[in-house]
């Protein structure tokens, strides 16, 4: 899971980043041991349904996902609905071909276990690659700088073998409402310099971030209790949907399915749209739009 049971870590980074006194960081101690407490437990953690996907005897599509709890898709209360495979099925449908899903994201990694992922990836020569990390890398008190150098690092390895490279870059961690103010701002622009830096390693990189914090944080704080699990930290069914909404365009880009096609900097309900026509869509995303 990302690590909650960390949360006092961000208060001693803000402490080293901007000097805060020692009351206030004692503040900040107090407040994410009581978001501990005030975040629940989740009631299922289900493995990743791994395997093709629309399987008809021809050669898979192969789609690594790599990361942390996000990736996996911590919160869910039924394997069908984790992210990953949403997004299988989705790339499914528009290539007209199956899809193997291999899933190598471990709930509560930092990007520097990203590293062992990327070994174990890059065995399977993946056509296309999902990353979603960061959360934890702001809780641990990894530091922007070399977090984001990691992530560089890794996604040029991916990229060596031909495989094309989606990034969904670190959540707002202000929209988490069990963490108390001052912290929940501390969080929130600690995530947003390391969403900022993992934009810039990831294009010169080669591969394509997908700012998860300006895509869904508003939909996140207006639907707050949909959009959330029982934990009330990680995404609900439904947030996995709204996130593999803004994640299946740029996918299918950089799987090859729509050659010359630009992602823009919009939701899918928008940007898609000059790609392909609602009418194909995946089901579930046809009914999130409708």
């Amino acid at each position: 899971m990302i690590g909650l049971r960390t949360l006092r870590a961000v208060a001693m980074t803000a402490a080293t980043l901007g000097g805060l006194s020692g009351a206030l960081v004692g503040l900040l101690n107090e407040q994410g041991r009581r978001a501990r407490a005030a975040i629940g437990l989740l009631e299922h953690l289900w493995p990743a349904p791994d395997g093709v996907y629309l399987d008809d005897g021809t050669d898979p599509l192969r789609l690594a996902v790599l990361g942390d709890s996000m990736a996996v898709g911590v919160g869910v209360t039924h394997p069908s609905q984790m992210p990953g495979v949403l997004l299988a099925q989705a790339l499914a449908e528009e290539a007209e071909r199956p899809v193997r899903l291999s899933t190598y994201a471990i709930s509560g990694s930092t990007t520097r276990d990203l590293v062992a992922q990327v070994d174990a990836a890059v065995l399977d020569a993946p056509r296309a690659a999902l990353i979603i990390i960061g959360a934890n890398d702001v809780t641990s008190r990894l530091g922007v700088r070399e977090s984001a150098l990691l992530l560089g690092e890794q996604v040029r390895r991916l990229r060596a073998i031909g495989c094309g490279v989606v990034v969904g870059t670190c959540p707002d961690l202000g929209i988490v409402r069990p963490i108390p103010q001052p912290l929940r701002a501390i969080g929130h622009r600690y995530s947003l310099r390391l969403a900022a830096a993992q934009t810039e390693v990831v294009k010169r990189a080669g591969g394509l971030p997908v700012s998860l914090a300006n895509l869904l944080a508003p939909e996140f704080m207006a639907r707050h209790v949909d959009m959330f699990s029982t934990d009330r930290f990680h995404p609900s069914a439904a947030g996995y949907e709204a996130a593999a909404g803004v994640l299946l365009a740029p996918l299918c880009q950089v799987a090859g399915l729509w050659p010359g096609w630009a992602v823009a900097p919009l939701p899918l309900r928008s940007a898609a749209a000059l790609a392909v026509g609602p009418s194909r869509w995946p089901t579930w995303l046809q009914k999130r739009h409708a």
